[in-house]
This record gives structure tokens, sequence and C-alpha cells, in this order.
């Protein structure tokens, strides 16, 4: 009889525990929403119009009230830090978005950040702040490749998949990531592939590191290259970047544009070689003659995949150059933009390269 009524009791209470759960409301993670402009934020003269429309016309309010189921994904604010189209983006600009991301993370009323984005230099931006972000806390960026008046706008849906991504603990310390058409990327090695369908993100070769379904991420990869809190870089106390500039590799190449941007100041330069990063008999001379003057040289490739290898098209030991690894020439600029905040040895640029 008395084991009865225990049994009883104890039912009773899982039951009342249960019920007390399921009336318990979840609490909601606090997400900042950063707006920098972009397709995301743009419109069009029609519903029908994907190209041609005008970027960065709609404000942060405006893009999180189109999307009113953010309410049940977290707790949401919205900040306008500027409003371009992402084509021109500039290092004053990364130097800004930066510093509001760090101030922000560093209070507790804050848990992840989401950066409304253009496409056309998202990664950019994506591997900047990979670099330079002081904390754990998930850092998303989003954007659109149809404009927010379109027919079938990917942006607010984007948008809501990366509040998710944002809200959720499982995105704590895997560096700043990428959120668009249902995946996810890491900032280091994803790139825009397509001018303008709706799967333009991918990375072709080393693979996305997720999928969000069903309102939550899952997760397969994570980068192995150390990023954010593990990074030697801090913009807080900078006013300006170094200047880097890409010289592009092609057949008949000759060395007008290296000669330009070393007139105008360059402290580097990124060589977008063909192939493995090599590097054209008329150019050489110019390089190597650069390099004896103090710019720091590093052989990248415009194929898009695959590693340079040091010593390979050129006699990087001799010459003195560096290597991009698998960076593409756009990513290499921004590291050795930081690189060079911190060193001029190449042997220590080097270093970065293999690191992150």
């Amino acid at each position: 009889m008395a084991a009865r009524f225990m049994a009883a009791c104890v039912g009773t209470f899982i039951f009342a525990t249960a019920q007390a759960q399921e009336a318990t409301p979840h609490k909601l993670a606090n997400v900042a929403i950063l707006a920098t402009g972009g397709t995301i934020a743009g419109s069009g003269a029609t519903s029908t119009t994907t190209v041609g429309y005008t970027a960065a016309t709609v404000g942060v309010q405006q893009l999180i009230n189109a999307v009113p189921e953010l309410k049940s994904a977290a707790n949401v604010t919205g900040e306008q830090v500027f409003q371009i189209a992402s084509e021109s983006m500039t290092n004053d600009h990364w130097l800004k978005l930066g510093k509001r991301v760090n101030e922000l993370l560093t209070q507790n009323n804050v848990d992840g950040i989401v950066i409304t984005h253009g496409t056309d230099t998202l990664e950019e931006t994506a591997y900047f702040l990979n670099l330079v972000v002081k904390s754990r806390k998930p850092v998303v960026l989003v954007g659109a490749m149809r404009p927010s008046t379109a027919l079938s706008a990917d942006g607010p849906i984007n948008l809501y998949n990366a509040v998710l991504l944002a809200a959720n603990p499982e995105s704590v310390g895997k560096g700043v990531l990428v959120s668009l058409g249902d995946q996810i990327h890491g900032a280091r090695d994803v790139t825009k592939a397509n001018t303008s369908t709706p799967d333009a993100f991918r990375t072709p070769e080393l693979g996305m590191l997720g999928y969000m379904q069903g309102n939550k991420p899952y997760f397969y990869h994570v980068s192995t290259r150390k990023h954010t809190t593990d990074t030697e870089f801090d913009i807080s106390k900078l006013d300006s970047l170094p200047q880097v500039d890409i010289v592009y590799g092609y057949a008949n190449m000759n060395t007008v544009a290296l000669d330009a941007f070393l007139a105008a100041g360059a402290k580097g330069i990124i060589h977008a070689g063909t192939g493995d990063g090599s590097v054209a008999a008329k150019v050489k001379p110019g390089l190597t003659d650069a390099r004896k003057k103090g710019a720091i040289i590093v052989r990248s490739a415009r194929v898009g995949n695959g590693i340079v290898a040091r010593n390979g098209e050129a006699n990087d030991d001799q010459l003195d150059f560096v290597v991009s690894d698998t960076l593409s020439p756009q990513k290499a600029r921004i590291l050795l933009m930081l690189a060079l905040t911190k060193t001029n040895n190449t042997k220590e640029i080097q270093r970065m390269y293999y690191t992150y």
C-alpha cells in the first residue's frame, strides 16, 4: 500500500514538473543586428526586378519589421552602422565595424551579432572580422542576392536564419560565420561564386560548415585555422591600415599596374598569379625590385582553389617572397594589411599565412 502511494506521488511530481517546464517560456538570446546596406536592403522598380536594382535603400528597422518571426527567434535590436553598396566598402568601414562589433560583444546583454551586408565584398568583411573580433560569441554575416522588393526575395529567410544561428549556443567559438541559402559557411574559405543566382555563396573545395534546417543549425565541419580570440591582431588603436594592392596575372601582362601601385605608396603587393601563383617573365624583375625597396610581395593565385606552393613557381626563399597558402587574392590582401601592423619580417608574415 505504502509503495503504491509513493509511486503515485512520484508520478504526480514528474507530471507537475513537466507541466511547469512547458509553462516556463524559453529565454531568448539577445542578438544585435548591425546593418551596412547591400542588396538585402535594396529595392527594385518592380517585383520582378532581380538585377539592375538599387542597393542600400532600406533601413535596419524596416528589415526587422519585414520579418515578424524574428520575435520568436531572439530579442533583436537594430543599428545602422552605415548604408552602402558593398563594392564601396573601404578599410575605414572595416575598422569602424570591427570596433563596434568588439564594443557590443563585451556587453552582457549581447549574446550574438548579425551583420547585414552586400554580397559583393561580404566574404572580405567576414574574413577581416574573423581576424580582429575579440570574442567567442557568434558573429554572423548575412546578405541577399535579390532585393527586398523582389517577388522571391531571399533576404527575409536569410535574416531569420542568421538570427537563429547567432542566438544558438552551438555557434559559440566557431569564428565568424556566413549564412545564406540555408547554408553555414566559415569566413576564411567562403566565396561568392555566381554573379546573380541565390546559391551564389559556396566553399567549393574545403566545404561549408553546415546547414540551417528546422530553425536550428547543424554543424558538420569546423575550421582548424586560428580566428577571433586566438589571433594576434588588435585594431582598437588603429585609425588606418597599410596600403596593400592586388596585381592580377594574365597572358601578356606588364608592370603598369604594379608600378602605379608602388608609386602610390603600396606597402605590400598581392600577386594574383596564373596557375600555382606563377610570375610572368616581364613582371618578375619588377616584383623583385619592389621587394628590395621594402614592399612585401605575396604570391597568390587567381584560380580560386588549391595551395600556392612555396618555392614552387618561384624561388620564394631567394626572392624573399611570401605565399598565400589557400587564401584568395582578396583575402590574402586583408591578412597582409593586418600583418603589416605587426611586422615587416617576411618569415613572420609567412607564419601568419600558415596560421590564419
